[in-house]
C-alpha cells in the first residue's frame, strides 16, 4: 500500500466534478424555494449569492495551491494557524458533513428510482450504495469520468427546461411592470441560495490527485462557479418566467412544472434525470470524504490506517469502504434532513476559519503561483458569519 494518491486529474474533469457537486439534486427543489421567498426576482438571489460565495472560492483556490493536500481544510488551519486540535475538528465535521449529504442525496434518488421501477426500498439503496462505493474504488479517473458523464446529462436536462420556460406564454405578472423587489425576500432567499454554490471546497480536498494544481485549480474552482451561477440564474429565470409564484413555491417538483408548462407534455425523463443528478452527489461525496479521512491519517497515528492508497487503484480503499457503508446505513437509518441542515450551518463557520487561516498564511509570506488580494479571505470571512448569522433566523 503507497502513502500518495495518484496525479490523474486534468482540468476538465475537475471542472465537471465541481459543477456536478454544485448543481446536484438541490435545483431541484431550490428553485421552487427561492421563488416562493423572493418571486419574480429570485434570478437575483442566485447572482448575489454566487457574488457572496466568490470571496470564499477565491479563498480555497489559493490555499490549494499554495497547500495542494487530501484534507484540504484540516491542512489550511493547521498550517495557517497551527492549531492542530482545530484542523481535525474541521475534518471529521467535513467527513459527517459528506456522508449526511450523501445519505440525503442517496435517499432521494432511490425515491426518484421507485417512481420507475418496482423494487424494495433498502435493497436498492444498499445496491446503489455499494455500486458507487465500488467506483469510488476502482479510481479517481473512473469515478470523475462516470460523474462527468451524469454531469453532462444533468446540465442537457437542464438546459431542456429552461428551453421550455422560455417557449411557453408568460404568467401575467411577467407582463407587467417588475415590481419593485421583495428585498426581505430577495435576501432570504440568497442565505439558502449560497448553499447551491458549496461544492468549491470538496474540489480543493482532489487538489493531491490533481496534474499541476498550481494552474488547475483556481481555474476549475472558477469555472464551476460560473458556470454553476449561470445555471442557475438562467433556470429561477425559466421558472419564476412561466409558473405562477405561489404554484412553484408549494411544489416538490418546480423543474418539473415548468417543462409541463412549456412544453405541454410530460415531465418523466426529469425523474431519470434527478436519479443521475442523486448518483452523481453521493459519488462526488464518497470520493470527497474518503479523501479528508486520508488526508487525517497523515495528521493522526489513531487515524494511520486509512492513510494507504492501493498499489493498482490509487485510491483510499480502506477509507472509500468505511465512507460508503456509512452513508448507505445513514441512509436507511437517520432523519437525514434534520442532520443536513445542521451540517450546513457547520460548514459555514468551517469556511469562516478558513478565510482565517488564509489571513495567517498571507501575513507569514512567501511566493504562490495564484496569489488573491490580501481584502479577498477578509471579505470571505464576514459573508460566512453574516450567511451563518442569516441561517439561524426563523
Amino acid at each position: 500500500m503507497a502513502e500518495q494518491l495518484k496525479r490523474r486529474i486534468g482540468p476538465g474533469l475537475l471542472t465537471l466534478y465541481g459543477i456536478g457537486i454544485m448543481v446536484g439534486a438541490g435545483i431541484y427543489v431550490l428553485t421552487g424555494a427561492a421563488a416562493g421567498e423572493a418571486g419574480l426576482w429570485a434570478p437575483l438571489a442566485f447572482v448575489l449569492a454566487a457574488i457572496i460565495a466568490v470571496p470564499t472560492a477565491l479563498t480555497f483556490a489559493e490555499l490549494s495551491v499554495r497547500i495542494p493536500e487530501a484534507a484540504a481544510d484540516s491542512a489550511y488551519i493547521e498550517k495557517g494557524l497551527g492549531l492542530h486540535w482545530l484542523a481535525m475538528v474541521v475534518g471529521w465535521i467535513n467527513i459527517i458533513a459528506g456522508t449526511v449529504a450523501a445519505a440525503a442525496v442517496l435517499r432521494g434518488g432511490v425515491g426518484y428510482l421507485l417512481s420507475l421501477v418496482d423494487l424494495p426500498f433498502v435493497w436498492a439503496t444498499v445496491g446503489l450504495g455499494l455500486a458507487l462505493t465500488a467506483i469510488a474504488i476502482i479510481g479517481v479517473v473512473e469515478s470523475l469520468a462516470f460523474a462527468a458523464l451524469l454531469t453532462l446529462v444533468e446540465v442537457i436536462g437542464l438546459l431542456l427546461v429552461i428551453g421550455a420556460g422560455f417557449a411557453g406564454p408568460p404568467v401575467a405578472d411577467w407582463s407587467l411592470p417588475l415590481p419593485a423587489p421583495e428585498w426581505s425576500g430577495v435576501m432570504a432567499a440568497t442565505i439558502f441560495a449560497f448553499f447551491a454554490y458549496i461544492g468549491f471546497d470538496d474540489m480543493a480536498n482532489m487538489a493531491e490527485e490533481t496534474r499541476d494544481p498550481g494552474r488547475t485549480m483556481p481555474r476549475a474552482i472558477l469555472a464551476a462557479l460560473a458556470v454553476t451561477g449561470l445555471l442557475y440564474c438562467l433556470v429561477s429565470l425559466a421558472a419564476v418566467r412561466i409558473v405562477p409564484r405561489e404554484v412553484l413555491a408549494g411544489s416538490e417538483r418546480p423543474l418539473a412544472l415548468v417543462w409541463e408548462a412549456g412544453s405541454g407534455t410530460a415531465s418523466g425523463f426529469l425523474s431519470a434525470i434527478a436519479v443521475a443528478a442523486a448518483l452523481n452527489g453521493v459519488l462526488a461525496q464518497v470520493v470527497m470524504a474518503s479523501r479528508v479521512l486520508f488526508g487525517l491519517g497523515k495528521r493522526s497515528p489513531v487515524l494511520g490506517i486509512f492513510r494507504h492508497a492501493h498499489p493498482r487503484f490509487g485510491t483510499p480503499v480502506l477509507a472509500s469502504i468505511l465512507v460508503g457503508l456509512s452513508v448507505i446505513g445513514a441512509a436507511l437509518a437517520l432523519p437525514v434532513a434534520t442532520l443536513a441542515g445542521i451540517t450546513s450551518q457547520a460548514l459555514l463557520i468551517v469556511f469562516a476559519i478558513v478565510n482565517a487561516a488564509l489571513i495567517a498564511l498571507k501575513r507569514q509570506g512567501g511566493p504562490t503561483p495564484f496569489d488573491v488580494p490580501r481584502w479577498v479571505p477578509w471579505l470571505g470571512l464576514v459573508a460566512c458569519l453574516m450567511a451563518f448569522a442569516g441561517s439561524l433566523l426563523p
